[in-house]
């Protein structure tokens, strides 16, 4: 004869529920997408016909300790090593950033770039008929 339970035994117990949500929460952090922004670092961004403005809450941080970088379509924003606060973003665009027009702004935690579109630049050359 066999015998055999109607339900099946769980050997999860309660007292170990709460540690492991802890683990399942870090581990989510830490696992989190590359690009995901951090709650810490709240982005707004707007467009018109001459480029973009994107406003970035960096609480803590002085202007010292930023770093912005511009290559193509890209804007990295990164903080110092030896800054209070640890941001690294990136962000890409539809279009070419104009660097040399472009501002970067830091006023009361909230860093705003005006960020200038590149206008494409006509290389056809005109031949004439002999």
């Amino acid at each position: 004869m066999f015998l055999a339970s109607a339900r099946p035994v769980s050997i999860r117990r309660s007292a170990y529920v709460p540690a492991l949500h802890a683990l399942d929460r870090l581990l989510d952090q830490a696992l989190a997408a590359p690009g995901a922004v951090s709650p810490a670092c709240q982005a707004q961004a707007s467009s018109d016909e001459s480029g973009w403005t994107l406003s970035l809450d960096v609480p803590g941080v002085s202007k010292e300790q930023l770093t912005i970088a511009i290559e193509g379509q890209v804007v990295r924003i990164e903080s110092l090593a030896d800054a209070p606060r640890q941001y690294r973003h990136a962000y890409e665009l539809p279009q070419d950033i104009d660097a040399s027009s472009s501002v970067a702004k830091l006023e009361n935690g909230v860093l705003t770039l005006t960020l200038a579109k590149k206008q494409p630049v006509d290389t056809t050359t005109r031949l004439t008929i002999n």
